[in-house]
């Protein structure tokens, strides 16, 4: 969430933001095998909104690829809430690699498949046990390997500081009717189905990894990390340093944050599957800034309710900047980050003008940049498309990913962890 470590350590931060502050963005890229690349704004399937709290410069970023992997009905969509003095850099930077990182990962698998003469094992359509079972190992090896490259690139990048300041990262591929989840950290991702009564249900794809789960605590203290709340938050447990009272850091798996990666933070993803029915409606991604004041039937009540599909992640944003003032009058609201994945044609009568039209206007833009070759690669952008306007020094931060007060001199004895989630 926002900012995160304490004051003590704003000087591993390094380089100027500026270049992100109030840069537009193209509508759309073209990328590794012909992918459709959004870091804004909608299409058919998709709406995307981001925007900025009151803590400083947005930190959360988010990204969509249609056609993945060179594959049509494929998506894939990335929310990543980066936190520490250059946590902005951070999440931006794994919002533009990862991806690519990963549809290398996949091509290779598919080399590798083909050239030991395993056709059946390549059928993405899940016919047969074989297959299915290749399908999801594929894809898992893939997602686990690039997340692993892409914290080692972080790791010896000299323009990226990530000492104390990392990213969550919150992934979903869809390929026809396979949803296959990777997560890092508090991000989640919700998907709302319908049960026997066909009333609207949300269903948590991701698990909020956080010191407060055994089995993430367990790991942390076998590393020698340490995991205890501060007073005046008892009930946020957060990683320690095993001799220093520092950088206090509220989830148990982060890009970066390399400070702690010998104590029991760990870059390895969650990887979970779904297969996808006729009930399943649309899957929410979305930062701590949307989950800390909505619950996820509050989340997938308002999407549902959105009368275009355009506009329904920009109106789930607002309708949680509402929530955080009413919930927290006195707290900063966070930075908000927000895809909706619809799994379903949406009908033609129910369409706004722009969702209609919007297929024309970006096949012109794309058939003149392919004419006068200049269709633009990927490039360091602000990602967020709002800002909440308001004084930055007015409330203080409900939760941080870390410590926002310095903690370095304290002497204080490690707290028993009571109360873990089971």
């Amino acid at each position: 969430m926002g900012g995160c470590f304490s004051k003590g350590f704003q000087e591993y931060g390094g380089g100027s933001m500026k270049q992100y502050e109030g840069a537009m963005e193209d509508d759309i890229r073209i990328r590794d095998g012909g992918s459709l690349v959004r870091l804004q704004g909608s299409s058919r399937y998709t709406s995307m909104f981001t925007q900025q709290g009151r803590k400083g410069i947005n930190q959360d970023a988010m990204t969509v690829w249609e056609n993945f992997s060179g594959e049509k009905d494929t998506y894939f969509c990335g929310v990543f809430d980066g936190h520490g003095p250059s946590g902005h850099k951070i999440a931006r930077h794994v919002r533009d690699i990862l991806p690519s990182k990963l549809y290398s990962a996949i091509k290779m698998s598919h080399l590798s498949t083909s050239k030991y003469g395993d056709t059946d094992s390549r059928d993405y359509n899940g016919n047969g046990d074989n297959s299915h079972d290749h399908f999801l190992s594929s894809w898992e090896s893939s997602l686990i390997k690039s997340f692993k490259e892409m914290d080692e690139q972080l790791c010896h990048d000299p323009t990226i500081d990530g000492f104390c300041s990392g990213t969550t990262a919150v992934t979903v591929i869809k390929q026809g009717d396979h949803l296959i989840v990777a997560n890092l950290g508090d991000s989640r991702a919700v998907l709302c189905t319908r049960d026997s009564t066909n009333q609207l249900v949300p269903v948590q794809l991701t698990n909020d990894l956080k010191p407060n789960l055994p089995s993430e605590c367990e790991r942390i203290r076998n590393c020698k990390g340490r995991v205890f709340s501060l007073d005046e938050e008892p009930d946020v447990l957060r990683i320690w340093m095993p001799e220093e009272n520092y950088p206090g850091l509220a989830m148990s798996r982060a890009f970066a944050d390399f400070c702690l990666k010998d104590y029991g933070l760990i870059s390895i993803p969650e990887v979970s599957y779904r297969k996808l029915t006729s009930n399943d409606e649309f899957v929410v991604l979305a930062t701590d800034g949307i989950w800390d004041v909505l619950t996820d039937s509050e989340v997938i009540s308002i999407v549902d309710s959105a009368t275009k599909r355009s506009t329904t992640a920009q109106l789930l944003v607002h309708r949680a900047v509402k929530a955080w003032r009413v919930k927290f009058p006195g707290c900063k609201i966070d930075d908000c980050a927000v895809i909706c994945l619809f799994l379903k044609n949406q009908p033609l009568l129910s369409k706004s003008v722009s969702e209609v039209t919007e297929g024309s206007i970006n096949n012109l833009k794309l058939a003149i940049s392919h004419r006068s070759g200049s269709i633009r690669g990927e490039g360091d952008h602000e990602s967020g498309n709002g800002k909440e306007e308001s004084n930055e020094d007015d409330g203080v931060s409900r939760v941080n990913s870390l410590v926002n007060i310095s903690v370095q001199n304290r002497k204080r004895p490690e707290k028993a962890t009571e109360g873990l989630e089971a």
